[in-house]
């Protein structure tokens, strides 16, 4: 009898020392998954990609395109989404609260609009580049165009602006034409374009005969050549405005790429594709 009560005595001593250790390895597991865990909601914090909405200019997008491999490989939580148009509709879809963390236009009215709106942080915005104005024709055609004058040839039956309201490319041809007393004559003849990259492929496909376009758009195709370059003392100076929308909800990144873009680095690129940097 007492050595069956013994042998209970020391099994139930066996079994609450494997209870405690039972217990203790599953607080300490506990305590490493509870590490594990709050390692990776730190390492997932830190990896967060920060995804950047950049307004800009069609006329813009080559240059921009190559600066944003060079700035996404140096920056790897930095995701740059660019929403690429005509400098007017930019600044009404600003003005209309859709998103965007930085605006570069190709004409300063639009960014002046914004400021004055207070839409634009006045003192995170400046004038970055500066472009011309071209007039191109196809590179395999036969346009009889040379000068402006050569416009109001019957040769000549289709010209592509921008639409003068919204796209400054077309604002400038029609300074341009008007300074030159061509603008009412050639209304009929004129065919517009909702941006300059489209004004760019009527002429390549030869839907226009002569397009209005910057000379860093006529660089970027093999389909078309300049015909003559535009006076620019009969328009405005074509000069890009760059800035920080004040709605941003990445205040820091924004300026981080903002202040990149007046880089020598970044500045080198648009040069590459035919923009001039100011004095």
């Amino acid at each position: 009898m007492f050595k069956n009560v013994k042998i209970s005595v020391v099994l139930s001593v066996i079994l609450a020392f494997m209870l405690i250790i039972a217990g203790c390895g599953t607080a300490a597991n506990d305590r490493a998954g509870s590490q594990a865990s709050s390692t990776n909601a730190q390492t997932t914090e830190t990896a967060e990609t920060i995804e950047l909405t950049v307004s800009a200019a069609a006329s813009m997008t080559d240059a921009l395109k190559e600066i944003q491999q060079a700035y996404e490989t140096k920056n790897p939580n930095i995701q740059l989404n660019f929403n690429f148009g005509a400098s007017g509709a930019l600044q009404q879809q600003i003005e209309q609260g859709a998103p965007a963390d930085l605006f570069l236009s190709a004409a300063t009215k639009n960014m002046k609009a914004l400021v004055e709106q207070q839409l634009m942080d006045a003192n995170q915005q400046k004038n970055l580049l500066s472009n011309e104005l071209v007039a191109v024709v196809a590179a395999d055609g036969s346009a009889p165009v040379a000068s402006v004058a050569d416009l109001s040839k019957p040769d000549v039956k289709n010209i592509a602006i921008g639409i003068p309201e919204s796209v400054p490319a077309g604002g400038y041809a029609k300074e341009a034409l008007t300074s030159a007393k061509l603008w009412d004559a050639l209304q009929s003849k004129m065919v517009q374009g909702k941006d300059v990259r489209q004004v760019l492929q009527y002429v390549e496909t030869g839907n226009a005969d002569v397009g209005f376009v910057y000379k860093t758009d006529a660089l970027t195709s093999d389909k078309v050549k300049v015909a003559f370059p535009v006076d620019p003392k009969t328009y405005t100076p074509v000069e890009y405005p760059i800035g920080v929308v004040k709605a941003t909800k990445h205040n820091k990144e924004a300026e981080d790429f903002y202040n990149y873009l007046q880089t020598q680095e970044a500045l080198d690129v648009f040069v590459k594709y035919g923009f001039s940097v100011p004095n």
